[in-house]
């Protein structure tokens, strides 16, 4: 599936109490663009989204363009005439049919943006693969978690993750530990990684082993993980613990600019190594990751990547921000404080 964005709206109910109950379960999802209404500004608080306002049709905020909706051939022609003049077209169809995106995206030609509301994962692997290419993205249209779930998880779709550059301010050698290697049946590039640490609210991108080195040669399709406590991101939004993966698993692939794709596990394997610890900073609040003391062993950074051995106080790293805590795994709307 060539599916490169997923967004949510959660701008339909009249009761605020629901809309936000429907932003919360596209954020344990791992969606991080909501379609919202005017005065719902106040949501960007639930964790790190970005609000797209939807005022009668017109959008405003985090992107620009219109809401359109295609039900006769009248109007299909009034959303053609809109490609190339607007960023954005977030368009439904009603009862569902293809030869309305197959023309969006042909008029397009790249100059906007074809966004597709959905309501079950048929129709967004349907949207994955129209002309081969597929839309620009989808925004499902559902209303209850489990319909967004199922679209997620099933459709094997991911969205583009939202990285933040903070500051390591500590690095210190500590005791050996068990710590676990996940080999994929994929092969990753410099900048692609995994999303681990120790508190779910802050997960570091940890790089593959797709450089090489002078002591071994480059591993792709493996990256050295951490500590078998640590929390890993997967691809429907949720964490697990390294010690909980197993081969077949589904395993999230994040590259340095925030894209995501799904990768199976081929083999987990947990060794006894020497281990450090890295503390990192951002307003005020520190957070931790737990590694391997290996000089194969890298997080990526804003413009490159940094071995372990080599980090030091101010360093940039790439993390995955996100407000709350987990409940097995679960994003929840609750203070939680992980040391």
């Amino acid at each position: 599936m060539n599916m490169k964005e997923i967004w949510m709206r959660a701008d339909a109910p009249d009761d605020a109490g629901k809309r936000k109950e429907m932003l919360l379960s596209g954020l344990e999802c791992g969606i991080g663009t909501f379609i919202v209404r005017p005065g719902d500004e106040k949501f960007a608080s639930l964790g790190k989204v970005d609000l797209i306002i939807n005022r009668d049709g017109m959008l405003s905020g985090g992107r620009t363009g219109r809401m359109v909706g295609i039900s006769s051939p009248k109007d299909q022609d009034a959303a053609m005439g809109l490609c190339g003049m607007e960023d954005v077209l977030v368009v439904s169809t009603g009862d569902w049919s293809v030869i309305p995106f197959e023309n969006l995206i042909a008029a397009s030609a790249g100059r906007t943006k074809i966004m597709a509301c959905v309501s079950s994962r048929e129709d967004a692997v349907l949207c994955g693969n129209i002309l081969e290419k597929g839309t620009d993205g989808i925004v499902i249209d559902a209303d209850d978690g489990d319909a967004v779930r199922d679209i997620m998880k099933d459709a094997k779709i991911t969205p583009g993750l939202g990285l933040t550059a903070i500051k390591v301010v500590g690095v210190r050698n500590i005791q050996t530990g068990d710590r676990i290697c996940i080999d994929t049946c994929s092969t990753m590039v410099p900048g692609e990684g995994m999303l681990i640490g120790s508190q779910s609210s802050c997960l570091f991108l940890v790089q593959s082993e797709s450089e090489e080195s002078g002591y071994v040669a480059a591993r792709p399709f493996r990256v050295n993980a951490g500590a078998v406590h640590a929390y890993i991101m997967v691809p429907d939004g949720r964490t697990r613990y390294l010690s909980e993966l197993r081969a077949g698993d589904d395993v999230l692939i994040v590259g340095r600019g925030g894209e995501a794709k799904t990768a199976s596990i081929g083999r987990c394997k947990a060794e006894v190594r020497p281990m450090l610890i890295v503390t990192a900073a951002h307003n005020g609040v520190e957070y931790t990751t737990i590694l391997q003391n290996a000089e194969t062993v890298k997080l990526v950074t804003p413009n490159g990547s940094v071995s372990v051995s080599e980090l030091k106080n101010g360093d940039e790293v790439l993390v995955r921000l996100t407000d709350g805590g987990r409940h097995f795994g679960m994003a929840v709307d609750e203070k939680i404080k992980e040391n």
